[in-house]
């Protein structure tokens, strides 16, 4: 039995408080990058928002081509524009995530909040949506495509 087997402090590592804070701080660093930021949490919800509104403009589209209407025309070709432009924006934000290592994953309801599940370089967590902000999203959203919609057509000078 040597000296030091009595003495409690040779029992756990050695370590100075500074050298004890530096790794604390480190650790603590590499956690907040696996936690989104809010531009992600951002980049999450429109993930989850843009396949709604394609599906809202294509049901919109196919009302549109079972009636007939004197503007049947312009009324598929802008609502085919809606499409091709969301779809594009959600391409583009599905490579952004994927960049950043951020997968979206099944989605549930319960009591009018609809959650997804998503992972984000290792944090796993829900992101929960009440079904009415859900609706206005999407229909501020909807207005701001159809705005850009008119403004590439140059409607705007009337």
């Amino acid at each position: 039995m040597s000296k030091l087997d009595g003495n409690e402090r040779w029992k756990s590592k050695m370590l100075l408080t500074e050298h004890q804070e530096q790794y604390e701080n480190r650790h603590d660093a590499k956690n907040s990058h696996k936690r989104p930021t809010e531009d992600e949490f951002k980049m999450i919800r429109d993930c989850i928002l843009l396949p709604h509104m394609l599906s809202m403009v294509q049901k919109s589209i196919e009302d549109i081509e079972n009636h007939s209407n004197l503007l049947k025309q312009l009324y598929l070709t802008a609502g085919r524009a809606l499409m091709s432009q969301i779809s594009a924006d959600l391409y583009s934000l599905r490579r952004e995530l994927s960049k950043r290592n951020i997968k979206i994953m099944s989605d549930e309801q319960a009591d009018m909040v609809m959650y997804h599940r998503f992972i984000c370089r290792g944090y796993e967590d829900r992101f929960g949506m009440v079904r009415d902000v859900m609706r206005s999203e999407i229909s501020i959203r909807l207005s701001m495509y159809i705005k850009e919609l008119v403004g590439r057509m140059g409607a705007n000078d009337y």
